[in-house]
């Protein structure tokens, strides 16, 4: 897939879930990988089509939180985005040495309080930088991951929204990439000469999340079609057809 063809999903997913308004400030939470750098860069291609062709004036900015890993450089994402003349901002965090602390028992990092607290230390730079909306790059597949998780270890059917309002910070949180699989983005990224700084996070793929990433692999090899179909089954409302209990349906239907 081109990154014409990445911004075309943008461009639906913007369509179908509202995600940008005229007068926008986004923020891009970018954590120097290739996901997060290549939506900033194609959020920033983005900002000419909306103005262009959808009426929307809109700017991008582009955040990232020093977790505390060591022997991450991020002079070559400034260079890079001084060229593409995008906002770009670094901002120091205790976020590893918290991590540290509330270790589990051997020792391992725990995935869920990092995700919560980078997604806090992003949104609060981003309210202090003047911005309405922080977008995230999380893609289709991160979607997909998400319904097995919480079908296999929570026994629900759910997985993360592509907008939402977050009221304790009032914060608008979009993810633009929901249309768009992982290697829709690998193939896009080979196009553009887009630094990435390869993450020191001594979790990197030790997770559950990786566990349902190699078996979501191991599906779609022995069904290739299974993988559009299950990102149509996430907002195919119309063929929704869950148990109900009794106790459950409205009042009228009982």
């Amino acid at each position: 897939m081109s990154i014409k063809q990445i911004l075309g999903r943008i461009r639906k997913a913007d369509l179908d879930y509202n995600l940008m308004q005229e007068g926008d400030r986004i923020a891009v939470g970018v954590s120097g990988g290739k996901d997060s750098m290549l939506l900033l860069y194609c959020l920033a291609l983005y900002r000419n089509i909306a103005k262009r062709h959808l009426d929307k004036n809109i700017e991008i900015v582009g955040i990232h939180i020093k977790m505390g890993f060591p022997n991450m450089d991020f002079e070559k994402v400034f260079d890079f985005c001084r060229k593409q003349n995008i906002e770009f901002y670094e901002f120091d965090s205790k976020i590893y040495d918290i991590l540290k602390i509330q270790a589990n028992e051997d020792g391992t990092l725990k995935c869920s309080i990092c995700s919560k607290l980078k997604k806090g230390a992003v949104i609060n730079e981003a309210i202090k930088l003047n911005c309405n909306k922080t977008a995230f790059a999380h893609h289709a597949d991160d979607a997909i991951e998400t319904l097995f998780l919480n079908a296999i270890y929570g026994g629900r059917l759910a997985t993360f929204a592509p907008a939402m309002f977050l009221t304790n910070s009032k914060m608008n949180f979009i993810r633009p990439f929901v249309y768009t699989f992982e290697q829709d983005i690998k193939n896009a990224y080979n196009e553009v000469d887009i630094p990435i700084v390869k993450s020191t996070c001594p979790m990197d793929g030790h997770t559950k999340r990786q566990d349902i990433k190699e078996l979501l692999q191991s599906i779609y090899k022995t069904y290739p079609s299974s993988k559009e179909n299950f990102l149509l089954m996430l907002h195919n409302q119309k063929k929704l057809d869950l148990w109900v209990k009794q106790e459950d349906l409205p009042q009228n239907e009982h």
